[in-house]
């Protein structure tokens, strides 16, 4: 990561997505920098999937801004932020083995996909389990990592990954690793989840008032 900018800011205000009959995401303030874990709480719904479109540049808000360095510009937000494992929109398919996930991935950042490559990634015992029989932990860390080759990207943006049993101590020391690295990591959660939670974080809706801190976060913000 040397040869990127050393702090780069993710940042929402205000942002707000409405469908036809009611909001699907209430005014969410939230920002992430480079070398940053940080978490959005929330109830589940479509506003988790609608805040990680718009941080990512793939949805443009009702009401509200994403900018990137003070940057709104929609190409540069999606080329600069990833959506890891985001329910209907990069979230794999349950029954494909783990060995094609990965090979998929390789291959979407432009790097070897062939099996000595796809192999390196996880042990030969995996490969073929589907990937929503993968442990938790092992299945999030992987789509983190292999998230994060993609050229150009950031910030990854996690989403809701305790709906497949994945808690914050799943994801937390893969997030970690990758902020060590130089990326941002914001990862959406619920309520329950945010108990476990060792990251600070914001509320969705939590616009008007002081970001929430859930759990463990509030002795590590």
């Amino acid at each position: 990561m040397a040869d990127h900018p050393a702090d780069r800011v993710l940042e929402a205000v205000g942002l707000a997505v409405t469908g036809a009959h009611s909001p699907i995401l209430r005014p969410t303030t939230v920002s992430v920098g480079t070398g940053v874990v940080h978490g959005v709480v929330g109830d589940p719904g479509h506003g988790h999937t609608a805040l990680a479109l718009a941080l990512g540049g793939r949805l443009v808000p009702t009401e509200g801004t994403v900018t990137l360095d003070d940057d709104p510009d929609l190409d540069r937000l999606a080329r600069a932020v990833a959506l890891v494992d985001v329910p209907g929109v990069s979230e794999p398919d349950g029954v494909l083995p783990l060995g094609t996930v990965i090979g998929e991935e390789l291959a979407m950042a432009g790097r070897p996909a062939d099996r000595a490559a796809v192999g390196a990634w996880a042990p030969p015992s995996l490969l073929a389990t589907r990937i929503e029989d993968v442990p938790a932990a092992e299945r999030v860390a992987l789509l983190l990592r292999l998230t994060a080759q993609r050229p150009g990207t950031r910030f990854l943006v996690l989403t809701m990954p305790e709906r497949y049993g994945a808690l914050p101590a799943d994801w937390e020391p893969a997030a970690a690793e990758l902020a060590a690295q130089g990326f941002g990591v914001l990862v959406t959660m619920g309520l329950a989840a945010a108990t476990h939670a060792h990251v600070a974080v914001s509320a969705i809706g939590g616009a008007d008032g002081p970001p929430e801190t859930g759990g463990h976060a509030a002795e590590e913000a």
